[in-house]
């Protein structure tokens, strides 16, 4: 049985350290170990494909997990970071490229965002933590997308960027409208020098492959 056990652990931590291993960085051996013991002896899976282990570890540490004094306060909002990129390398959502016109205006147009994509906001500066890295409590505002190389990137943005693509979630958005409700709700004095710079930032995401055109 003891032999049993060990097998078991071994599995299970192999997979979360695939996706993990910062966290498991910054916890150390014995903070580590406590915590994978106590996502196997307490937490009941409701999948029982081994690549979602990592989406049952996250649900166990937002909803079983009891932060101690000896853990960072951070640690929830970090696993969640890096839990991100592997959903995002495995998601299966593709476009429509016959309704996306790649070419089209970004203004007059209404933007399509790129289907695998997260916006993300934490309390800490999550792509900054490593073992031995000393952060403190900042709101931060993060873009994770697959490219076109099917590689998963992030990108470091402020708050309009996050307001701006949330807007286009909502399809009947045109980019110029979705930069005037921002400049709106902003109060900014010259709503032309919003839509300018926002015409910029769009190319830029564009280019990225944040953004993969307009609808047709």
């Amino acid at each position: 049985m003891r032999i049993y056990q060990g097998l078991v652990y071994k599995n299970i931590e192999s997979f979360l350290l695939t996706c993990f291993p910062v966290l498991r960085g910054v916890l150390g051996i014995r903070r580590w170990t406590r915590l994978v013991r106590a996502f196997l002896a307490n937490h009941h899976c409701q999948s029982p494909f081994f690549r979602q282990i990592p989406d049952e570890f996250i649900h166990f540490l937002k909803d079983e997990w009891t932060l101690s004094k000896s853990d960072p306060a951070y640690m929830i909002e970090l696993a969640h970071y890096e839990w991100v990129e592997l959903a995002l390398s495995i998601s299966s959502c593709e476009p429509d490229w016959h309704q996306i016109d790649r070419e089209g205006d970004l203004l007059e147009g209404r933007p399509v965002l790129n289907p695998v994509l997260s916006r993300l906001q934490y309390h800490w500066p999550v792509h900054r933590i490593g073992p031995g890295v000393r952060v403190v409590p900042t709101e931060t505002y993060l873009l994770a997308f697959r490219g076109a190389s099917d590689q998963v990137q992030f990108m470091e943005v402020n708050a309009f960027t996050t307001r701006l693509l949330g807007l286009f979630e909502a399809a009947e958005n045109t980019g110029r409208r979705a930069l005037e409700i921002v400049s709106e709700e902003s109060q900014h004095p010259d709503p032309g020098v919003v839509i300018e710079g926002g015409l910029v930032l769009m190319r830029d995401l564009l280019h990225r492959g944040a953004l993969i055109g307009v609808s047709r």
